[in-house]
């Protein structure tokens, strides 16, 4: 098995206020770093990439892209389960558009165009949750942990995923910006659902130019009644206090990000109802989460974009090595890091980069550590996955 993932390929894959004063981001006495405690490896014959894991760290999902299966490991890497669900049957979630979630030890959850399904681990349908809009079409790009979230009200459990109402509109229109929510919440018993977080007054998504999906795909959290959300390209977290019922705006932190290309949008008549459209090049938030009193912000500057458009041209002259070795080597000049603020006081605390043997394509994490998938080596063919456990400490 070759573990490469390609960032390009998936690239060039199309389909059918209230704000706080900017952070001055300087460096402070203490000292946040990752130290390396466990690792596994799932031997799994393909290319898996590392979707979630559940809080305690005993049940991890991948997602198999060659032979579409879900697949189901404990903490130490030894395969439980796996299961497929493609296909025209009743339990089949259709076109993938998130990464599977583990739910509790022994469920999975998985959103596809057909609607939000809960399985067993071996694969059995428990529930179908429908969306709360017939699906058109969508663009789905797969990052390691870049999936919806689990989250707790009053007992009650929720899914907090990007949502995927039309609306009866699309990016070409006024009423898109003006109507567009972020996220939604879904009430795993009763399969209600609500969506929140448009572009508040201020966004640079209000600017009368357009934008395609990838550029303000969410990337949210939810801690302690407090729901953190970035759309996307724009470098800001909107912070607001958060219910089941309402989302009411509390703050927002201005991110300053190295080496940032910031996005630039298109004269809206160039988009077309019914087009969906991904570059992964692009700057953007990609993930948030809450750790151990941190709030954890994954960012990716994005790539000069004269020079993307050399990469473009080498993979669609057919020279797809050139183009993705190309790629790395202008990823490596603007990497993707993390940016880190206390919880409490949103005050910032420091930047720091992906730990040298893992991908930066994203983690995923638990109550108490992180988990990255290892950056395969090209010169050797793996047929496992390794993926490394860190804590986060600070001195």
């Amino acid at each position: 098995m070759k573990t490469t993932f390609s960032c390009f390929a998936i690239l060039l894959l199309f389909f059918c206020a209230c704000s706080a004063p900017e952070e001055k981001q300087e460096t402070t006495p203490s000292i946040i770093q990752f130290e390396l405690r466990d690792s596994l490896d799932l031997d799994f014959l393909g290319s898996p990439i590392l979707a979630s894991v559940n809080p305690n760290g005993n049940r991890l999902a991948f997602f198999d892209y060659p032979s579409r299966k879900i697949i189901i490991s404990n903490g130490t890497g030894e395969i439980l389960d796996t299961l497929s669900k493609q296909g025209d049957t009743p339990d089949s979630y259709g076109f993938m558009i998130d990464l599977p979630v583990i739910y509790e030890n022994d469920k999975l959850i998985q959103v596809g165009m057909n609607g939000v399904f809960i399985y067993t681990q071996q694969g059995e349908m428990l529930k179908k949750i429908k969306h709360p809009e017939d699906m058109g079409g969508a663009a789905f790009m797969s990052m390691t942990g870049k999936t919806s979230k689990l989250v707790q009200f009053d007992g009650t459990p929720y899914l907090l995923m990007g949502s995927i109402r039309t609306r009866d509109t699309y990016a070409g229109e006024q009423k898109f910006y003006d109507t567009h929510k972020a996220v939604e919440l879904v009430n795993l018993e009763t399969g209600e659902a609500q969506d929140f977080g448009p572009f508040e007054e201020g966004s640079m998504f209000l600017n009368g130019k357009g934008y395609i999906q990838s550029d303000y795909l969410p990337a949210f959290a939810e801690n302690n009644g407090k729901l953190y959300l970035s759309h996307g390209g724009e470098p800001k977290v909107w912070i607001y206090d958060f219910s089941p019922t309402e989302a009411v705006l509390d703050t927002a932190i201005s991110l300053d990000i190295p080496n940032l290309f910031p996005i630039e949008g298109v004269d809206r008549q160039e988009l077309s109802k019914g087009s969906y459209s991904i570059n992964g090049g692009k700057a953007a938030i990609r993930n948030i989460f809450v750790l151990e009193n941190k709030l954890l912000v994954l960012y990716n500057p994005g790539i000069d974009p004269i020079k993307m458009e050399e990469a473009e041209k080498l993979w669609m002259a057919g020279e797809e090595e050139e183009a993705e070795a190309f790629y790395e080597r202008l990823e490596k000049e603007t990497p993707p890091g993390i940016l880190i603020y206390d919880i409490q006081t949103l005050e910032y605390l420091g930047k720091i980069n992906f730990p040298e043997p893992t991908q930066t394509g994203g983690f995923t994490a638990d109550e108490q550590y992180l988990y990255f998938q290892k950056k395969p080596n090209p010169e050797v063919e793996e047929d496992f996955l390794r993926v490394y456990k860190y804590k986060l400490t600070q001195e």
